[in-house]
């Protein structure tokens, strides 16, 4: 084989990334990226793991990691990546695509990740996908831009990019006054959780107020989501603890359904569930019912409403189009308008910007800024990533310990 060629590809969120990768894989690549044409390649990508233990989960079999004897479902999220990335070295191939390898990784498993990288690229060779400039690998020589469905190579533009603003002077009033009024939303005393005798957090005492904006940070597996469980009230864990969700202790008869209405929630699982033939403005509008589609004939005013919003996020005039037919960075900002849109007193935002390419995380960026100044809202915001347009009023960090992960306030 001739000198191995590495390459570092930035994708916008306009690309049909499944497209481009099949066109590599299948040795159909155009222009400089043809030199793999005749080579084999393998994908090394969140969805490509999700199928592995799919798989093995439904032929009983243990291909990723025979050696162990277990199956891929069985380890932690970033073992798994390291055994799905042995198994792909263990084909031997030509090259292998990394589709956003850093994505949901902590900072400390990051700047491991990049160094493997390195080090496997002395033995095979690397194309490597991302939507960040900031994830490009400071090794790989060939570094070049895809912006559209031609899958043309451009260079990467080293000329700061002045991104389109957000019109954020009318956000839309609250059609029905919250009914909480306390200033306290969430209060932990000494919270902990175990499952089969592993303490998971230890004595986590926090308490979110109305109106702060807080990002909770910790490396893979300290919590953050067994945090996140608790204060949706869906752990039942939070049972005779010290537990406070809206002024109830966990426990005291309290519905999850009137906690969750005091939410407004936002995950990246969400855009699985709204794949059918909805638009975008149905869509919206179904926050109104906390319904996944639009089912209820909606009033005048709640349509009202959501065309004010889509003014705010200038998608007025895509506001008859199937929300599946929008880019990923449209989808994301209409789930997040869909989350705000009762104005509940807490909204919270799990990884909201991951996947995304600068310019959509720009605008996402704009959407919590502008809610967290014209809105009475209460926002936590969860992402390894500092984004550097975002100013969380406080940190909350979850810190891995023997005991468990205790917290911290940054």
């Amino acid at each position: 084989m001739h000198q191995k060629q590495h390459w570092d590809i930035l994708l916008t969120n306009q690309v049909n990334k499944k497209k481009f990768i099949d066109t590599l894989l299948s040795g159909e690549a155009k222009e400089e990226l043809a030199v793999f044409n005749n080579q084999k390649g393998i994908l090394f990508s969140d969805i490509s793991i999700e199928k592995f233990i799919e798989r093995e989960y439904q032929y009983q079999s243990v291909e990723t990691s025979p050696e162990s004897h277990r199956q891929l479902r069985t380890f932690s999220s970033g073992e798994r990546k390291k055994e799905f990335l042995k198994y792909c070295i263990a084909q031997k191939p030509d090259f292998i695509i990394f589709d956003n390898p850093f994505d949901h990784l902590d900072q400390a498993s990051r700047v491991i990740l990049s160094e493997s990288l390195k080090n496997l690229s002395q033995i095979i060779a690397i194309i490597q996908i991302v939507n960040r400039v900031t994830d490009l690998l400071h090794f790989v020589s060939n570094k070049v831009q895809i912006k559209d469905n031609t899958f043309e190579l451009h260079p990467i533009s080293k000329t700061e990019t002045h991104f389109k603003t957000l019109n954020t002077a009318a956000i839309p009033k609250a059609l029905e006054l919250s009914t909480f009024h306390e200033s306290v939303l969430i209060k932990m005393d000494n919270v902990s959780v175990s499952y089969e005798d592993r303490k998971i957090i230890d004595n986590i005492s926090w308490t979110i107020k109305q109106r702060e904006f807080w990002q909770l940070i910790g490396p893979n597996g300290s919590g953050k989501s067994t945090i996140l469980s608790l204060i949706t009230g869906d752990n039942p864990k939070g049972f005779g603890q010290d537990l406070f969700l809206f002024g109830r202790k966990k426990g005291s008869g309290e519905s999850v359904w009137e906690i969750k209405k005091q939410i407004g929630i936002y995950t990246t699982s969400m855009m699985d569930l709204f794949q059918k033939s909805h638009t975008l403005e149905e869509m919206i509008l179904s926050g109104f019912f906390d319904s996944i589609g639009l089912y209820i004939e909606p009033t005048t005013l709640q349509k009202q409403i959501v065309a004010q919003w889509l003014e705010v996020i200038e998608m007025t005039a895509l506001r008859k189009k199937r929300f599946i037919d929008l880019s990923v960075g449209q989808q994301r900002v209409a789930l997040i308008v869909r989350a705000v849109l009762k104005h509940p007193p807490l909204l919270i935002l799990d990884e909201p910007v991951e996947g995304l390419d600068d310019e959509n995380v720009d605008l996402v960026i704009q959407l919590i800024n502008t809610i967290k100044q014209e809105t009475n809202v209460a926002i936590l915001y969860v992402s390894h990533r500092i984004e550097s347009g975002l100013a969380p009023t406080s940190v909350f960090e979850l810190l891995p310990s023997a005991t468990g992960s205790v917290g911290r306030i940054k």
